[in-house]
């Protein structure tokens, strides 16, 4: 296997669209606590998250518009809480805020400078996908 340093660690590695990379991945390291991992020039940017976590933001092309909701991103925090004041003092728009859910997760949602729709997740509790009758392949 190759190992080739310009691509990050993580095996699913999001790629967001926006019309200004540079203000984006501004916006994204001090509104939700990204690192930039690299920037080539203006059109494409690498950013980490924790440990191993990562994201590509992508110049948007003129004309090429956001897909209405139908992607986002979730992002594994240990302080949700924390993490969700954070970003709303900073002016994040907040779609909703920490609640826990049955499924061992405290989250919460909010948009981006983009509209792009991230959710932050703090596990609380352990929980079997089975309960809910998922098809589960190997838990590890």
């Amino acid at each position: 296997m190759v190992i080739n340093s310009a691509m990050p660690r993580g095996s699913v590695i999001p790629e967001l669209t926006y019309p200004d990379v540079v203000v984006a991945a501004d916006w994204l390291c001090d509104r939700f606590g990204f690192t930039l991992r690299f920037r080539f020039a203006n059109h494409r940017a690498q950013l980490n998250i924790g440990d191993g976590g990562a994201m590509v933001v992508v110049e948007r092309l003129a004309g090429v518009t956001v897909s209405g909701g139908s992607h986002g991103v979730m992002v594994r925090i240990p302080d949700v809480d924390r993490h969700h004041a954070h970003a709303a003092a900073r002016g994040a728009r907040i779609l909703s805020p920490p609640q826990d859910f049955p499924y061992g997760e405290r989250q919460y949602s909010a948009d981006d400078v983009g509209g792009h729709r991230w959710t932050f997740s703090q596990s609380i509790a352990d929980f079997d996908p089975r309960t809910f009758g998922a098809v589960v392949g190997t838990l590890a």
